[in-house]
């Protein structure tokens, strides 16, 4: 008898406690101190990392603990006074938990926010008050809008070196706020604080009784990061087929993989992509156990009614699902490695469960994300640049349009001698669609205003 949920309490269960978020600003904007003031405060550093800080700091002619180094933990880092990668931290409170990935703010470093970024959930840039948005600040805020971060908070820092005064803050919050909202950030948040000092990280500023909103953390603690997995496309990469050699099972036949996205229910019909083939879904096995619902990111195994010819690397969505499998993908992309992405290239190109063979037919138009202007017809990617790749793989793959799922509308480009991924990519042009979307949000029409690429 199974005892599996029904689709209300899936929905419920899918909220979740867990909050993955990014810091990102330009260089010296205080994002490590950022972060090692908010581990601190909340009491998330263990007194041995705090001593290890404290002797660090003293070695480097310091008189108070310098809360950066519990971040910056590369050598080169603690002696270049820089964050150079990405630095990920694991801690909690009494109401969430939280994934930090402290993100490097030199532009050469801009491909390690995109890495920090990709899985997040909230993305944090800073600012310098004395220096308000500048060039690096809207290429963090593009990046987030890019990789269609659903929340972002603006902190003002260094308050505490311009008297906290409310006017500085308002006029950089607004000229942010209205740069990222154009981007097509759904979300944004304004904070003053001071890092160094502590004001509005964990505890409530007394410098800027001026301020009313929350601190850092209340914010982080109550963001709504969860929503109904079934307003998400249904779908599920296989990842391995199970088929058990013992006389007792002999007949059973499993999928196995993690939901990508959406709701999957016993009765479902499916369609298996690239094949195009139908079925039903006869039944779902989690833990072991049969259950009538699995969602997002369940890892499960679906059995069907129909022995098909299935195998690694195929999707399963439901049978009415807008899901056209094609050799041809255009896609916006961030290049990652050091090697030039060019024209005519061969590559290995990964999404979801499956990796296939595929050739860079052309690159239109590279993006400059100080102004948005357009670079037509590059040639080339080279290191944390953002551009257009048209892409023919050598089979065709069943992939959404990022802007309907991040998950199976991603791709990696690998080098194919050596394994070395090259590029992330986000199938159609993510810019374009998050700017139509804010417009039609507002009331707005969605027509030319430099998006296209």
């Amino acid at each position: 008898m199974s005892t599996s949920p029904t689709i209300d309490t899936a929905a419920a269960l899918a909220a979740t406690s867990l909050l993955r978020f990014a810091t990102a600003g330009s260089v010296d904007d205080g994002k490590s101190t950022l972060v090692g003031r908010l581990l601190h405060d909340s009491k998330s550093v263990l007194t041995d990392q705090l001593e290890a800080v404290e002797t660090a700091s003293r070695n480097r002619g310091q008189d108070a603990p310098d809360l950066a180094l519990l971040t910056d933990g590369l050598r080169a880092e603690r002696e270049q006074g820089i964050t150079i990668d990405v630095a990920y931290r694991y801690f909690a409170t009494t109401k969430r938990r939280f994934i930090l990935a402290d993100t490097p703010g030199h532009v050469q470093y801009t491909r390690n926010m995109v890495t920090g970024a990709s899985t997040a959930e909230l993305a944090v840039v800073l600012v310098d008050a004395r220096n308000g948005v500048v060039e690096q600040t809207r290429r963090h805020a593009a990046v987030a809008a890019l990789l269609r971060v659903p929340h972002v908070v603006m902190c003002v820092n260094k308050m505490d070196l311009v008297d906290y005064q409310e006017k500085v803050f308002a006029s950089i919050a607004e000229e942010f706020t209205a740069y990222a909202a154009s981007l097509g950030v759904p979300e944004i948040t304004t904070i003053p604080i001071s890092a160094l000092v502590g004001d509005n990280v964990v505890t409530a500023s007394a410098n800027m009784d001026w301020y009313g909103g929350p601190t850092v953390l209340e914010h982080l603690e109550t963001v709504q990061v969860s929503h109904d997995p079934s307003d998400d496309p249904a779908r599920f990469p296989v990842q391995v087929v199970i088929r058990p050699q013992t006389d007792e099972h002999r007949d059973y036949r499993g999928y196995a993989g993690q939901i990508a996205s959406g709701i999957f229910r016993v009765g479902d019909r499916i369609t298996v992509q690239p094949s195009g083939r139908t079925s039903t879904i006869e039944g779902i096995d989690a833990l072991g156990e049969p259950v009538d619902v699995a969602w997002a990111p369940q890892s499960v195994t679906l059995r069907l009614t129909d022995d098909l010819d299935i195998s690694r690397g195929d999707m399963i969505a439901p049978a009415d699902a807008k899901l056209s499998p094609s050799q041809d993908l255009t896609a916006t992309v961030a290049h990652l490695h050091d090697r030039p992405l060019k024209v005519g290239d061969r590559v290995l190109l990964k999404h979801a469960t499956r990796t296939v063979k595929a050739i860079v037919k052309d690159i239109p138009s590279r993006l400059t994300l100080a102004d948005l202007s357009q670079h037509p017809a590059p040639g080339e990617l080279v290191a944390n640049d953002i551009g257009r790749v048209v892409l023919r793989t050598a089979q065709a793959l069943p992939v959404d349009a990022y802007a309907d799922s991040r998950r199976t509308g991603s791709f990696l480009l690998i080098d194919p001698a050596d394994g070395t991924t090259l590029t992330a990519g986000m199938a159609g042009d993510a810019f374009a669609e998050a700017a139509e979307e804010t417009k039609e949000a507002r009331g707005g029409t969605a027509d030319d205003d430099g998006w296209d690429f």
